[in-house]
């Protein structure tokens, strides 16, 4: 979830280190720094706070005129956020410098033990261990000493070291977090994430687990641990660096609702063979596999979390194979009922989430085929995986996810649809028709972005309010789940999202004059069930914003319940979710740009979790 930049080249490095870095900002950090080699020394500048606050502590990174650096912007995990806890980290005796995302599990023993023998800790953080384990173990060879270090440490980390005595070469490895390699005529970079070198070169390699890259300025060599050279083929990043800008749009996460018709288009068009079938590019689960399946666990975390809501209803639907949808963070540790006729569905944006790769590795332990469903190519939960599905969103940089969730959930009814037809639980005609309004999706997702400035005047009313409620039956419970998670994560409203039968089951006793409800109507089986809540929630003072269907005809007593109506177009109801999530994005975002908020960057969140 930090962010890592590393330079060695023909220009100075500081300036690049930050212009990777703020390309990194959308991670979420509270402290950034730089180290950078000069004439033999190692310095270190390093601040708690924004990325901002370290350029004008440099010069914009004028005043470090060496060729060659790390730099890194950090969110707290070990160690509150101060300038002594930002990285990068200096060894006692000066000569390394490191940058570390992840963590270190086993830092404490390893701390007590250096301390004993005289060891002097600079920081509260467990990536400072590192640093002063290359220090206690260096032998005069860069490469043997890291990996005796890696061989000691246990947990996950990416790392980029400087060694002062090796003036003009950067080491970097990674375990189970993001690293990647970037080739340029200029020099050579490391980066966590692409964004970070796409200013300077598309040319790059991903690392995987335990692989050790050495750079100058003029190669790239990797190394396994036994230092026997790995061959990696050179990956061309095929996205523009505007891709991972603003493009005119005040935020980020606005410019992704925008870009959702679109990312929708190249989730499914190319997934719809031209004889209407669907065909599942990196997946080779046969009929034989799918016929055998006795349960299927769709594991993941946040909205990627409330998909796998969202998938339990429809796959079971469509297919009859009972599905649990399970947090990654309590799947491992609930002794799981999985074997080999168990098919688990890893959902993750980034491909990088610690709990959920921890719950992959436990699944596939107990037998389980594992399919994920992720944004990054070469990804760890990607490149661990029997199976992979890319969304093709493209690059997402607002912390609150969109479009990684509206194509993680196109996947979900192409995965669902494609088992009901490989075990012939659906008919030639039901799954023609079913492909077809999948087909419309990104269409009638466009429609409904039009209602943006209905959403942003509605915003406003309610953009100072203090608790809000999502309620809804079946998929439009599970909407809302996600609706509300939009809300509270950049407004800071108190939002909560409830299975609108429960109501009367103790909820009912938090609505009081004034509050802020959101009804999802779009099962229309259930309408009128969830409009009889509406009366219930009405008559102790709410104030009621129903999204519902076109055809959704209220009686007067009815309509007279409702403060607010946002109607959205028809579609088959396992569809709904893609449709009705679309504005409560809007006016989540609208809220909280009402409430001045930072919508792309909201406090205490990060956008890629790796740690647990």
């Amino acid at each position: 979830m930090c962010g890592i930049v590393g330079f060695v080249g023909r220009k100075q490095a500081a300036p690049i280190l930050l212009a990777g870095l703020e390309h990194l900002e959308y991670r979420g950090y509270d402290s950034a720094g730089v180290a950078v080699i000069d004439n033999g020394s190692l310095d270190v500048y390093k601040t708690k706070g924004r990325l901002q606050i370290l350029s004008d502590m440099i010069g914009g990174g004028k005043i470090l005129p060496g060729t060659i650096g790390i730099g890194h912007t950090r969110w707290a995990t070990h160690g509150k956020p101060s300038d002594d806890n930002s990285h990068p980290h200096k060894s006692s005796s000066g000569r390394f410098a490191i940058v570390h995302n992840g963590i270190i599990e086993n830092y404490g023993p390893l701390k007590a033990e250096l301390e004993k023998k005289g060891v002097a800790f600079a920081s509260e953080t467990d990536t400072e261990v590192v640093a002063q384990l290359l220090d206690a173990y260096y032998d005069g060879d860069t490469f043997s000493t890291l990996v005796k270090v890696i061989e000691t440490i246990e947990g996950s980390f990416a790392l980029g070291i400087l060694n002062r005595d090796n003036p003009h070469e950067i080491y970097a490895v990674r375990r189970s977090s993001p690293l990647i390699v970037g080739l340029s005529e200029d020099g050579n970079f490391i980066a966590s994430d692409i964004p970070a070198v796409l200013p300077f070169t598309r040319t790059i390699y991903h690392l995987n687990d335990n692989e050790i890259v050495r750079l100058t300025e003029d190669t790239v060599e990797i190394f396994d641990t036994a230092r026997r050279p790995i061959v990696r083929e050179k990956e061309k990043v095929d996205w523009d660096v505007s891709a991972a800008e603003k493009g005119g749009y005040p935020h980020f996460m606005i410019k992704e609702i925008m870009e959702q018709p679109e990312a929708l288009s190249k989730t499914i068009a190319p997934r719809i063979t031209h004889d209407g079938s669907i065909t599942l590019d990196g997946v080779q689960l046969t009929k034989e596999q799918l016929a055998a399946l006795t349960h299927i666990h769709i594991v993941a975390c946040g909205s990627a979390y409330h998909v796998g809501v969202v998938g339990k209803y429809v796959i079971e639907e469509l297919t009859r194979i009972p599905v649990t949808a399970d947090l990654a963070s309590e799947f491992r540790y609930q002794n799981p009922i999985v074997d080999a006729h168990t098919l688990v569905i890893i959902i993750s944006q980034s491909g990088e989430t610690a709990d959920t790769l921890a719950a992959l590795r436990e699944a596939k332990q107990r037998g389980a085929t594992v399919l994920s469903i992720v944004n990054v190519v070469g990804s760890s939960i990607a490149n661990e995986s029997d199976n992979v599905l890319y969304t093709w969103a493209g690059p997402e940089i607002s912390v609150a996810t969109t479009k990684a969730y509206s194509t993680q959930l196109a996947m979900i009814y192409l995965i669902a649809l494609y088992i009901a037809g490989q075990t012939g639980k659906i008919s030639k005609e039901a799954f023609s028709s079913l492909l077809t309004k999948i087909s419309a999706l990104p269409e009638q997702v466009a429609s409904i972005l039009k209602l943006a400035p209905q959403l942003e005047q509605l915003a406003q009313r309610y953009a100072y309010l203090e608790h809000a409620y999502f309620l809804g039956r079946n998929l439009d419970y599970a909407v809302a789940m996600e609706a509300s998670l939009k809300l509270k994560e950049i407004s800071y409203i108190h939002s909560e999202a409830y299975a609108a039968g429960e109501l009367k089951h103790g909820t009912i006793s938090l609505i009081e004059e004034g509050t802020f409800v959101v009804a999802l109507a779009c099962c229309e089986r259930l309408i009128p069930k969830t409009l009889s809540n509406i009366k219930e929630v009405k008559a102790r003072g709410a104030e009621v914003l129903l999204v519902t269907v076109e055809n959704c005809q209220l009686a007067d007593e009815q309509a007279d319940e409702v403060d607010h109506m946002i109607r959205i177009p028809q579609t088959n109801e396992l569809l709904m979710p893609s449709l009705e999530v679309i504005p409560c994005q809007l006016l989540g975002y609208y809220i909280a740009k009402a409430r001045d908020c930072d919508i792309d960057k909201p406090r205490n969140l990060a956008k890629s979790v790796t740690v647990e």
